[in-house]
């Protein structure tokens, strides 16, 4: 079952990078870009659209950053407070059968 899995990442994989190469191939248009403040050099439409994509992705990541990081928080509290009540849920059952006894 583990090999299928790696047989079919590794066939996404295969069809990403051909994709990708495909994109750079059709796109080869020289563009210059101007950021009103700075003029970036003219280099491929791909590259350019990558590099975007890319810029975007690492963006996305670090505005999500902060979400992550209290979620993490929030789980680690909760994983605490069960713990908490699973000790005292035990006691109470050990001093159920003590009273019994």
């Amino acid at each position: 079952m583990r090999w299928i899995k790696g047989l079919i990442l590794a066939v996404i994989l295969l069809v990403v990078v051909l994709v990708g190469i495909l994109f750079a191939v059709n796109n080869q248009q020289t563009i210059g870009l101007n950021l009103i403040w700075l003029e970036l050099p003219a280099v491929s439409l791909s590259v350019w659209l990558l590099v975007s994509l890319v810029l975007g992705v690492v963006l996305g990541m670090l505005a999500m950053l902060g979400v992550y990081v209290r979620l993490k928080a929030k789980l680690a509290s909760s994983h605490r407070h069960n713990k908490q009540q699973r000790k005292e849920l035990d006691s109470l059952r050990t001093q159920e059968f003590k009273e019994l006894a």
